[in-house]
């Protein structure tokens, strides 16, 4: 909401981007803990990490440019140089970075996919709050008591009537998510299904606050926005993964 925190000279300090730091430097700190931990590579993580952030905002961005393809073909450095980013692509990059990561270091991605999801969880939510701050990512209209109206210099599609922040709920809900995660992890039944469930939270948190959003000029593919239809094959894509390991367990 008040993205604009201070200036040093002609440098001006964002709320967004302060909150994507501490999101990345937590995550980096928690990972590099979980990989000692469990006895993976932590010396090398922090490159596995910036590996995996970049080729990860290249997909968000990639993403985007895909959902708005008639005005990226009209005018492409507005949308290559807009703040427009496509949070599930950039999971989705950010996966296959480390699919490859690992297949170049020979790691065993299933290994650090169920350590490391946790961290993405709260790196996300410190970003959501980044999101608050700039103003994207915001809701419907709305006339109740927790609407925000947000500054005509903010990022929000909607700067003259109060909106549902969704950033704030969307935020709450990544952190629950990390919650559950890092019990599941370290004191669940089956730690390893740490990853699916990533999947499966995340996806059906997200189809739920999509209905709530307020920005629709995302794109969408039939009744559902871009996210929702992502997220229905991301929701079967967890659910197959701790089937799979159920179905293993029995016949062993």
């Amino acid at each position: 909401m008040f993205n604009d925190w201070f200036s040093i000279g002609p440098l001006t300090v964002h709320g967004y981007g302060v909150m994507i730091a501490v999101g990345i430097l937590a995550a980096s700190w928690l990972a590099a803990k979980l990989c000692k931990e469990y006895k993976l590579d932590y010396e090398n993580i922090d490159s596995f990490i910036i590996f995996v952030i970049v080729i990860g905002y290249a997909f968000s961005k990639l993403t985007y440019c895909l959902t708005v393809f008639d005005q990226f073909l009209s005018d492409p450095l507005s949308v290559l140089g807009s703040g427009g980013w496509v949070v599930y692509g950039g999971i989705l990059g950010g996966l296959l970075a480390a699919l490859i990561w690992c297949k170049w270091k020979k790691w065993k991605f299933m290994d650090y996919f169920q350590v490391l999801m946790p961290c993405v969880s709260l790196a996300q939510g410190f970003g959501r709050i980044g999101c608050f701050f700039a103003g994207c990512c915001g809701g419907a209209v709305t006339d109740a008591w927790y609407g925000i109206q947000f500054p005509a210099t903010s990022l929000a599609w909607n700067t003259t009537q109060k909106i549902i922040p969704t950033q704030l709920l969307s935020s709450t809900g990544d952190f629950l998510i990390f919650a559950f995660l890092m019990y599941n992890l370290k004191k669940g039944k089956h730690p390893e299904d740490t990853g699916a469930w990533y999947l499966i939270l995340y996806s059906v948190g997200r189809f739920l606050i999509e209905f709530l959003r307020g920005d629709l000029i995302r794109g969408g593919i039939g009744p559902f926005s871009t996210s929702q239809f992502i997220s229905l094959f991301v929701v079967v894509l967890g659910a197959y993964m701790i089937w799979n390991r159920q179905r293993k367990e029995e016949k062993q």
